[in-house]
């Protein structure tokens, strides 16, 4: 990474949303030497007596601390979207509080918007909220991603991925009056003569998505034409007016579009079609070009194995209600529940992957 200063670091500021851990103190363990008395009186027997008796309160105080330590955890929480109000980590962070609500999952639970640095300004300060397991934060495809590109000093190794709940995904798409009438004859044309399909995206993931497009159609992702758009809008304009060729965009951004007539779906990204939508893969086209904007939720690092299963619960019940399985609907989202060891194998590679497409476009 450069000299500058790195986008992630959050320094020792709290944010003014943070709030303590609220779990009661584990009561510590006292060590009594017991010297052997010559006599022991009745006084030494009552005060023995006194000293067994606390001892049993104490333990039955941390005990029941201990088995009533999730129901706390329901009392209240904070979901962290890394960007502005109405964006796709906002929306699953409202979608997620707004079944909650409905469900009594969490009695309270509010959203924060942090954006800025492609999630990483969030990410650094759940990373500061270290054993606060009253915070979650929704990340995803585009701040891991970011985190490589920053070269962050933060990184999802800090804190606690709970799960993936879902993914969005990409399409392939050509104005309607196209020559290309397929996927490869789209990845031909651009592998004979790169310069002469020049592309367009929505953003970083929608450039990485291209990217990995580039690699299966044989052109070297650094002579890759790929003019960055503001979102959906920009993008169908870019490609009407003739700017662009063709565009990797999100599924949601552009299926209106191809259901107007407007734009010509060449093929959604994905290893297996949407449910409902008449559009081939990459992969059955031939292309093993499947990356997918992922949907994460995460948690502080220094959690206790309790809190990380009780708040890995929560975000499973929630994801199994009615309210979310609308809201998944209503987004074109794809439902993909992964935690555990399964998790951690998945980010490991999601991030091996992506560094590796960063490296061949010489980032």
């Amino acid at each position: 990474m450069s000299s500058h200063q790195n986008p992630a670091q959050g320094g020792d500021v709290t944010p003014p949303w943070a709030t303590s851990d609220g779990t009661p103190d584990t009561p510590a363990s006292v060590g009594v030497h017991r010297a052997e008395p010559s006599k022991k009186s009745p006084l030494f027997k009552i005060l023995g007596a006194i000293i067994a008796v606390g001892a049993i309160g104490t333990a039955t105080v941390g005990s029941f601390a201990s088995a009533h330590q999730g129901d706390s955890l329901r009392t209240s929480m904070t979901i962290v979207a890394p960007a502005g109000a109405g964006g796709g980590w906002d929306t699953v962070a409202r979608e997620m509080q707004q079944a909650q609500r409905a469900n009594g999952i969490v009695n309270n639970t509010q959203v924060v918007n942090m954006p800025g640095a492609g999630g990483t300004i969030a990410l650094g300060n759940l990373a500061n909220l270290e054993g606060d397991p009253s915070t979650l934060m929704v990340g995803g495809t585009g701040q891991l991603a970011a985190t490589i590109q920053y070269d962050t000093d933060t990184t999802y190794a800090d804190i606690t991925p709970l799960a993936i709940t879902v993914e969005e995904y990409n399409m392939v798409v050509v104005p309607a009056d196209s020559p290309y009438q397929s996927l490869e004859e789209l990845m031909t044309a651009w592998a004979a003569d790169p310069a002469s399909v020049p592309w367009s995206g929505g953003g970083s993931f929608d450039r990485l998505v291209a990217t990995e497009l580039a690699t299966a159609a044989g052109v070297d992702p650094k002579e890759m034409v790929f003019v960055s758009s503001d979102g959906g809008g920009e993008v169908t304009a870019a490609l009407l007016n003739g700017t662009v060729q063709a565009a990797a965009s999100g599924f949601s951004d552009s299926i209106d579009q191809v259901e107007s007539g407007r734009l010509r779906a060449l093929g959604l990204v994905s290893k297996e079609r949407f449910e409902g939508v008449d559009i081939p893969t990459t992969v059955e086209q031939g292309y093993d070009v499947t990356l997918s904007n992922w949907r994460l939720l995460a948690a502080p690092g220094g959690l206790t194995a309790e809190e990380e299963a009780e708040l890995t619960d929560i975000v499973l019940e929630t994801v199994e209600t009615e309210e979310w399985s609308t809201a998944v609907g209503r987004y074109n989202w794809a439902e993909r529940v992964i935690t555990g060891d399964e998790l951690d194998v998945f980010l490991e590679e999601e991030k091996e992957r992506i560094s590796s497409l960063y490296e061949s476009l010489g980032v």
